[in-house]
């Protein structure tokens, strides 16, 4: 059985109605999930780019990135997965904490190290915002955690290769 890796898939696509659509069903159709998916236009409105994060066999996962090559809307597709693929992943998440008086100086700080922001405030909440890789988001709501998390939500991660390489 081969092994089973996460694969970040960058795909320009063309702004249109149901490529969304299509594109999701090659995946569910070939039996992957879709652990987060990112979709906006790009500088030029008529094309969009996504960011799919999934997990398998990197021949089947060659093999849809192959598929999606040959959808008519799909412009270009990069699996950064591999060596030969230098980028920078980042995602963001938003936090909403219980924060009594009691607790206010210690969120702030782990703010602070975490290099967040408070986004919005109110009598007994504060809402929390940390950009960066999978792992610091995770180590925030781990440590953030004890103190009383209210709701939590991740945009999904966006991929761009370093230096000259573009998708466009």
């Amino acid at each position: 059985m081969a092994a089973k890796h996460r694969h970040t898939i960058s795909v320009l696509v063309e702004n249109k109605f149901g490529v969304l659509s299509r594109i999701a069903g090659l995946f569910s159709g070939r039996g992957f999930n879709i652990e987060s998916l990112s979709v906006a236009p790009t500088l030029d409105a008529t094309t969009s780019r996504m960011t799919i994060i999934t997990v398998g066999d990197d021949k089947i996962v060659e093999q849809i990135t192959k598929q999606l090559n040959k959808l008519i809307d799909v412009i270009k597709v990069i699996d950064f997965t591999g060596d030969d693929h230098d980028h920078v992943e980042r995602e963001i998440v938003l936090v909403k904490i219980n924060a009594e008086p009691s607790n206010r100086a210690e969120i702030l700080r782990m703010v602070e190290i975490f290099r967040g922001k408070v986004v919005d405030v109110s009598p007994k909440t504060y809402m929390i915002e940390v950009t960066g890789a999978e792992g610091k988001l995770n180590a925030f709501v781990e440590m953030i955690r004890p103190l009383g998390i209210l709701e939590v939500a991740r945009s999904g991660k966006v991929a761009m290769s370093r230096g000259k390489k573009s998708l466009t």
